[in-house]
């Protein structure tokens, strides 16, 4: 790799759609807003898996097409600006309706756009820079989403929902933000970066010929033995990865592990996931960008084993938690008028029990301001009974507290694992696919790269939430996931000499 000094104006107006985007990944996607969902409504992971698998469903079918397409003359600029102002737009819709529902058709819409953009963003690298620098700016890409999405956006978004106790004026700020960055910070890429390598409209331009552009790029694949394994590979092994990504709060909320903490170890995640994504370049560039991501997938095998770990040991203790208090509860007798305020006392009460300060916190907790007679012996007694079944089932709410503990510990290492490979696996799976396809029909093989990655996100986060309902087991869920790795490394090493063979023939010169 040539030791430049400086990257060009393009490549660093590319490297900053990263910086862009990566807030709507971290704020929407990963950390702030699955966390709020899985927390205010029931079995929020599982419809939050279900409806991440519809958006990337939605692209993986339109990605071969929107590829095609986009190889003709003028036409990646506007398709990119297009689903850009779509991500933008409908990232809004997710606050502004008040229903979990519409909330989800915001959230679907919004990140058919992200994942759109992020199509022809990647495919736009070849544009950009050279075989030689691919690895370098594709890395150094991902490293300045990290700081974007991790710095200045998440840490005030962090602030407003803890200053603001996750109220509503929070999170509506936590979402709005994502919409502002993401607009702002793509007016470089948007300005300074072109199309350059494209075909020419021969006048043949019609449905029946993107669809036969389209089976022309399969058949080259297959063709390619090299390329056809490392797809395969890519297809699995990423398919973990989008899943960790999108899962992991939802995940840790569903336990019951605190929402400040896990945001906070993300947080962590994305500080690590900065220089970790350089250092991965140089790591490609030493040992071979093969060898680095076999090396990153094995580390993924390793964090979703020890995701199963923490949930199937953490599981049984919470299980046995809520029963001590439910079955408390249900002696209780409630009015009708009061039963969502006294639900929400006793959720409360059971949440203070997690901490070492539960005595304090229950005290400070009411059934509702300014209460009447009935209201004040209600509320009396939710405490009562809810205090006299902890006392008396003491060695549960230790057990559980005690969980909490361990799994907010594997948490936490898991978020730094995770941050050492999590951009070193995207950003040199991107520039080696880049280094091994025609320049001019990059759009077609990335659509298909795309639609290998698509798919298996919609597999993954599938696998994952049908998993995890049927057995009615989370832990279950994230085991699965860590099948899908050892598939993709499987491919990897049995693909390694005909990908080592297709690397020396420099099939991605133009």
């Amino acid at each position: 790799m040539p030791k430049t000094k400086r990257f060009s104006k393009k490549e660093w107006s590319w490297i900053m759609y990263d910086w862009a985007n990566s807030i709507y990944a971290t704020n929407i996607m990963a950390a702030i807003y699955p966390t709020i969902f899985a927390s205010a409504v029931e079995g929020g992971d599982i419809r939050w898996g279900y409806a991440t698998s519809a958006a990337t469903l939605i692209v993986a079918l339109l990605a071969p097409f929107l590829g095609s397409l986009a190889d003709y003359k003028g036409m990646k600029k506007k398709l990119f600006t297009a689903f850009m102002l779509i991500g933008v737009i409908f990232t809004p819709l997710m606050v502004f309706t008040g229903h979990w529902k519409l909330c989800l058709v915001g959230y679907v819409i919004s990140r058919i756009g992200f994942a759109g953009s992020c199509l022809f963003y990647d495919s736009f690298l070849t544009d950009v820079t050279t075989d030689e620098r691919m690895d370098k700016v594709s890395s150094w890409g991902y490293a300045m989403g990290y700081i974007g999405g991790s710095t200045i956006p998440f840490i005030i978004s962090i602030a407003m929902l803890l200053i603001f106790d996750y109220n509503t004026f929070a999170q509506t700020f936590s979402v709005l933000i994502v919409s502002a960055w993401w607009l702002v910070f793509s007016i470089p890429m948007l300005k300074n970066v072109h199309h350059e390598h494209y075909r020419e409209f021969d006048g043949s331009f019609s449905v029946g010929a993107i669809w036969s552009g389209v089976k022309t790029t399969f058949r080259d694949i297959c063709k390619r033995k090299g390329l056809l394994f490392f797809v395969l590979a890519y297809f699995f092994y990423i398919d973990g990865v989008d899943t960790v990504i999108s899962i992991s709060t939802a995940y840790g909320t569903t336990l019951g592990l605190g929402a400040t903490g896990m945001i906070i170890a993300l947080l962590v995640t994305q500080i690590v996931a900065m220089p970790c994504s350089i250092w991965f370049a140089k790591l490609s560039e030493k040992f071979s960008a093969r060898k680095a991501l076999t090396g990153a997938v094995a580390v993924y095998v390793i964090i979703c084993l020890l995701g199963f770990y923490m949930g199937y040991t953490m599981e049984p203790s919470q299980d046995a938690y809520n029963t001590v208090f439910a079955e408390a509860y249900s002696e209780i007798a409630v009015p009708e008028e009061l039963e969502k305020d006294a639900e929400e006392l006793k959720d409360e009460i059971v949440s203070a029990y997690k901490s070492d300060d539960a005595a304090e916190k229950i005290a400070a907790l009411s059934l509702k301001e300014d209460m009447n007679e009935a209201e004040a012996s209600l509320d009396a007694q939710i405490k009562q009974t809810l205090t006299a079944a902890a006392d008396r089932e003491k060695e549960k709410v230790e057990a559980f507290k005690s969980a909490i503990a361990r799994s907010s510990m594997l948490f936490w290492v898991m978020a730094v694992m995770v941050g050492t490979v999590q951009g070193g696996i995207q950003a040199v799976s991107r520039s080696y696919f880049g280094k091994l396809i025609p320049k001019q029909r990059s759009n077609e093989f990335y659509g298909f790269f795309d639609i290998f990655g698509k798919f298996a996100a919609f597999m993954g986060t599938a696998i994952y939430a049908f998993v995890a309902d049927k057995t009615g087991r989370s832990s279950f869920g994230v085991v699965s996931v860590a099948v899908l790795f050892a598939i993709g490394m499987f491919f990897l090493l049995f693909g390694s000499k005909e990908m080592k063979r297709l690397e020396q023939e420099h099939i991605g010169e133009a």
